[in-house]
């Protein structure tokens, strides 16, 4: 095969499987086939314009043509020139469907649906990339830059899916090693047949049978060994870093009994507009609970307490063991009433999230797994790897019942507490504490700042909820928020709790989900469209506390209601929780209970609720049946070296004797074949610059064969000769013995890991991937023929 076809076929490989990273992304990935069979007819256009042969630039230009024209028949051929040319109408439908897509992708969650517009990013993306490829590794014979194209198709795919994994890394990376081997083959091998590599003779033959040249060279192979070596450290090293390495001492803490470790958390916001946004409300828990107020029965994951200016995030805190019982709530009083409740909850398969939700405040929890607990926040972080992922745990929690005036006559917080939670940053813009002190002018306390606050959003300021507006959660978006009113829950969260801080009251951001949507049988579903965020508040006594300034979300807590009863509820129609409706039973020893739960009895293990079954059907079955045969053709193509292998060993073994001279060279040619591949296979690589006896010396040498096999060697090399060079050739006989016992005494020599590779993994395999280069450089050779008889086109000449 040419060195530009060899280069073309490498090019097209390495843009493939740099583009198998961005497989996640999409649900279903069938248009990797379709972008593969479109880059194969780009990739094939730029062969047959090398051949002809045109200027550079204007290959690449009829390449660019060519996949503009591929494009259009796929995604605009209503609007085409005749079916197929890109007129206007169709580059504007091209157009529209770019702008789709962008939008598609800000509104979905990954696996985001392959939509038109989608498919016309990916399929259009990997096209850009492979004519990019071809035109520096093939036209202008330059593989090294074209790396930067690969490395950006990856680095978009682990971009948006938060990495996109160490299987698809290797495959991008050994493209690229591959396109670089293959340019590095090509330029020694002009400096003409250079000895000391492996045979590469297409048939098979060593020891000088085969003069053709075009062999790996030693300097390739070394180079393979440096790739190969690169690579490994690149997957090792981050692996080591990150996972107990170098840098552990930044990770999550060290599971249970490790005490310590710190929390360093991922924003979840990233995707809570995704999640809002998609088509279907897939379940990702059920609960069942025993709580008398199902409406203010919200699952928390975390609370983001650090404002930056750019960004609401969670702070960086330390971790320790889960607690049998967790420690009384920070800043609940004694006289605040209380009711301590039980809940199950189950986690559908499909739902991984680091952070467990839990009901606030928990009190207990029972589930298994590694865990670790963070105090402030009053959540759970799993450690190790561990995931919600099927989850089923049964939590205690107390719904806190304050009253307005307790509310009221909060005192100030503490000092500490004000410093942590109450700092804005310099670029927070002038308005916003300017709109709070207007809004809540007239108030005489924090509560009743934090009611107007939560009035304003919600009642008065007229805002709207709407789940399409550009997400943010720095200065410059609540700023935006304000003046536009439009928005979701981010927004009203981010911007309540921004503004309760300019005001000197303490505040963060709950991130978590709304109660959910009751079932005929008693449980409650969640889905992604529950995913909410919330502003807690913190008053001295009471602890902190949920206030709802998302209109038409959640439900608004009784306790910010107007002419609120101090015991009672402001609304008939919504069940209150009180004290009466805790199912405790008998008193608990514990000395973390609180002692208003003390003095009422209901200290003891109530009785919970049975474990709520998720409804989430799980994976489909259309996905299974596609993965398993998945991996059903990832076992196959790791045998393939195997099958192949055997193949061709029964083949030249079992090779009919003949009659005439012609048969008999063929067969005993085979038979040395055969041992030279079982050598190669088992790390003795054959030598095209030995004569037969040479080689056999060789292999005897290296491969510490004794008395009988040696014979067996020298043997098949002497008829190898005889055949060859003799007159009249002697009749060789019991070759395939000899083969077997060749093959036996470099098994036995041999350690177990070249045993395993040589049948799992044969080197000399490579055979297979040397005979489709030389059919696909005879097609594009015969093509390209053919092109070339083709009659010219006539000139235009005036007569």
């Amino acid at each position: 095969m040419s060195g530009r076809g060899r280069l073309a076929l490498c090019a097209f490989a390495a843009t493939l499987l740099a583009a198998g990273s961005m497989l996640p992304l999409v649900d279903p990935a069938a248009w990797i086939v379709q972008a593969a069979f479109l880059l194969a007819i780009q990739s094939g256009v730029g062969a047959l314009a090398r051949r002809v042969p045109l200027p550079r630039l204007l290959i690449v230009t009829v390449q660019f043509l060519v996949t503009l024209v591929l494009l259009t028949v796929v995604f605009a051929r209503g609007q085409a020139l005749i079916g197929f040319l890109p007129g206007p109408e169709a580059v504007q439908r091209l157009a529209d469907l770019l702008t789709a897509g962008a939008d598609d992708v800000g509104r979905y969650a990954i696996p985001a649906p392959a939509t038109d517009g989608i498919r016309l990013m990916l399929v259009g993306g990997v096209l850009l990339i492979g004519l990019a490829v071809d035109t520096l590794a093939v036209t202008f014979r330059s593989a090294a830059p074209a790396g930067l194209p690969l490395l950006a198709l990856y680095s978009v795919a682990a971009g948006l899916s938060g990495g996109a994994g160490r299987l698809w890394f290797l495959l991008a990376a050994a493209g690229y090693l591959l396109l670089l081997l293959a340019e590095g083959r090509d330029r020694i091998s002009q400096w003409g047949r250079v000895f000391g590599g492996t045979g590469r003779s297409p048939n098979g033959l060593a020891a000088g049978l085969d003069m053709s040249g075009g062999r790996p060279l030693a300097p390739v192979r070394t180079g393979r060994r440096i790739g190969a070596l690169a690579l490994g450290i690149a997957l090792a090293v981050p692996t080591s870093a990150l996972n107990g390495g170098w840098l552990a001492g930044t990770g999550t803490g060290s599971g249970k009994g490790g005490g310590g470790g710190t929390i360093s958390a991922v924003n979840p916001l990233v995707s809570l507009q995704n999640d809002l946004n998609q088509p279907e409300n897939r379940e990702v828990m059920s609960y069942r609970t025993n709580s008398g107020s199902p409406q203010d029965f919200y699952l928390r994951i975390l609370a983001l307490d650090q404002f930056t200016g750019g960004e609401w995030r969670p702070s960086r805190r330390s971790l320790q063991d889960v607690p049998k019982r967790l420690p009384n709530p920070d800043g609940l009083a004694a006289d605040v009433a209380v009711t301590e409740i039980r809940s199950n909850i189950s986690a559908s398969r499909s739902y991984q999230q680091t952070y467990l939700p839990l009901p606030y405040p928990a009190t207990e929890i029972k589930i298994g797994g590694h865990w670790r607990y963070e105090r402030a926040g009053r959540t759970l972080v799993g450690d190790r790897g561990q995931t919600t992922r099927g989850a089923q745990y049964e939590v205690s929690s107390l719904v806190v019942q304050p009253t307005a005036d307790q509310l009221a006559a909060a005192g100030p917080a503490s000092a500490a507490m004000r410093r942590e939670y109450t700092q804005v940053p310099g670029s927070l813009p002038k308005v916003v504490k300017e709109t709070a002190e207007q809004v809540t002018k007239g108030a005489a306390n924090n509560y009743e700042r934090a009611v107007k606050l939560q009035n304003f959003f919600a009642l008065d300021g007229r805002f709207s909820y709407d789940t399409s507006v550009t997400s943010g959660t720095g200065s410059a978006a609540i700023g935006r928020f304000l003046k536009a009113k439009r928005g979701f829950c981010v927004h009203f969260s981010f911007t309540m709790a921004a503004m309760a801080r300019t005001l000197g009251i303490p505040a963060r951001v709950a991130v978590g989900f709304t109660p959910g949507t009751a079932q005929s049988d008693g449980s409650v579903s969640v889905g992604l469209r529950d995913a909410h965020a919330w502003p807690e508040l913190y008053f001295e006594g009471i602890g902190w506390t949920r206030f709802e300034p998302t209109p038409t979300r959640g439900s608004t807590p009784e306790y910010t209601l107007p002419d609120a009863p101090t015991g009672g509820s402001a609304n008939p129609s919504r069940p209150q929780a009180s004290t009466s409706a805790a199912p405790s039973a008998a008193p608990s020893a514990s000395d973390s209970c609180p002692p208003q739960l003390r003095r009422q009895g209901e200290c003891g293990s109530s009785t919970a609720p049975g474990a709520a079954t998720p409804k989430d059907p799980g994976t489909p079955v259309g996905t299974v049946v596609w993965a398993v045969l998945a991996v059903l053709l990832v076992l196959a193509l790791l045998l393939l070296p195997l099958l192949w292998r055997v193949r061709v060993r029964t083949r030249r073994l079992n090779s009919p004797a003949g009659r005439t001279p012609a048969d008999a060279t063929a067969r005993t040619l085979a038979a040395w074949r055969e041992i030279t591949d079982t050598a190669w296979d088992h790390g003795i690589g054959p030598d095209d610059s030995l004569t037969p006896r040479k080689a056999a010396a060789r292999m005897v040498r290296l491969g510490r064969l004794d008395t009988d096999e040696a014979a067996a060697v020298h043997g098949v090399a002497g008829a190898v000769e005889q055949v060859l060079y003799a007159p009249q050739p002697r009749a060789a006989t019991g070759l395939s013995e000899d083969v077997e016992t060749v093959r036996n005494g470099l098994r036995a020599s041999a350690d177990r890991f070249a045993r395993i590779r040589a049948v799992v993994a044969p080197r000399s395999a490579v055979r297979v991937i040397w005979a489709a280069s030389e059919s696909w450089s005879a097609l594009i050779g015969r093509w390209a023929a053919r092109w070339r008889r083709l009659p010219p086109w006539p000139s235009r000449q005036r007569g």
